[in-house]
């Protein structure tokens, strides 16, 4: 327990403000100021409200919450760790899978009478300096590698679920992922039955779950009729990228992103460079986001049941903190919608 140790030898425990301090110094009943903290302050006037809030901030109440939390078995707590991958360009909460999953474990968390406190993070030892300090009583990780993950297990105790990363061998660590397979070889059976002869896979990477997407398309479409595509991160070069390559997408009569982010991204792109989505390209992603049905023409995209991969993530929590055997690794599955954005190829 380093945290409480270090709470101790800090000497918080002892400093720690108190509700009868702030009464007493401001001359009002204890009461009055327990209601102010929670909220309850129709019968409190504005003005006393305002100072006894004011005083709160200045002696720092509020952030003695977590040395409270620490002296507790449970701090009821669920961290939600989010990677600040450089490919969010400091916007990873504003990800559309990032914010539609968050919404998901927010509503699981409470149902379970928990909190959810969610943070960014660039590394897996921010995950674990913040998650000691509150006392967490699991955490919900999104957007890590294996690495990552194996540097966790082995250095904390608090139990965590893989959200969506690449975990190979979760021991101790309960992975949730999809099939992400089976998705990519969904949309490449189903440009091949469509009449598509020739496919451009874009990914910004061929490693983990992206490249699970791309075997998958190559297998359901065919790999001899596939090219596979590396774009950058940033939307600014990837976008250059674009239009260096410009004439390999008048070689190809479809694409398949492997997020949905990437897929209408390119819609945009190609939109602005003559294209008419579907006529002249069909263009399907992963994930089917909110935004997949707001777009014109709607995307074509592989869709998880993200309200189902919450409540297991939070079921399997509390499995794990009460040190039950349970499976490891379970694999949702996944299914293609068809929209909009993607056509039989006509007959040339």
């Amino acid at each position: 327990m380093i945290a409480q140790k270090g709470v101790k030898e800090c000497g918080m425990e002892q400093q720690r403000v108190k509700i009868s301090d702030i009464a007493e110094e401001l001359g009002v009943s204890t009461a009055t100021v327990s209601n102010v903290i929670h909220g309850k302050t129709k019968k409190i006037s504005d003005e006393t409200v305002k100072r006894v809030q004011a005083l709160l901030e200045e002696r720092q109440y509020i952030p003695s919450m977590a040395g409270i939390l620490l002296a507790q078995n449970s701090s009821k707590i669920i961290g939600v760790f989010v990677n600040d991958h450089e490919k969010y360009e400091g916007h990873a909460l504003d990800d559309a899978f990032i914010s539609s999953s968050l919404n998901y474990l927010s509503t699981e968390i409470e149902a379970h009478g928990k909190f959810m406190m969610v943070k960014k993070a660039k590394n897996p030892n921010e995950i674990l300096q913040f998650a000691s300090m509150w006392n967490m009583d699991g955490l919900v990780v999104i957007g890590f590698c294996h690495q990552d993950y194996m540097y966790l297990r082995n250095h904390m105790r608090i139990p965590f679920v893989v959200y969506d990363g690449f975990c190979e061998k979760p021991e101790r660590i309960v992975n949730i992922t999809i099939d992400n397979l089976d998705g990519g070889l969904q949309v490449g059976s189903f440009f091949k039955k469509t009449g598509h002869k020739q496919a451009i896979c874009i990914s910004d990477n061929e490693i983990g779950v992206d490249s699970e997407r791309i075997e998958g398309f190559q297998k359901g479409f065919c790999t001899e009729g596939t090219k596979v595509m590396i774009v950058p991160m940033r939307k600014e070069e990837r976008w250059a990228y674009y239009r260096q390559r410009l004439e390999e997408f008048h070689q190809v009569s479809a694409v398949f992103a492997v997020s949905d982010y990437y897929a209408i991204d390119l819609m945009h792109f190609l939109n602005e460079n003559g294209f008419a989505v579907p006529k002249d390209i069909s263009i399907a992603g992963f994930d089917d986001i909110p935004m997949c049905e707001m777009i014109s023409p709607a995307l074509t995209t592989v869709k998880q049941d993200g309200a189902r991969r919450a409540k297991i993530a939070i079921e399997k929590l509390e499995e794990l903190r009460e040190n039950k055997d349970i499976e490891t690794t379970i694999v949702l599955p996944v299914r293609l919608v068809e929209r909009g954005s993607t056509a039989a190829r006509r007959a040339l």
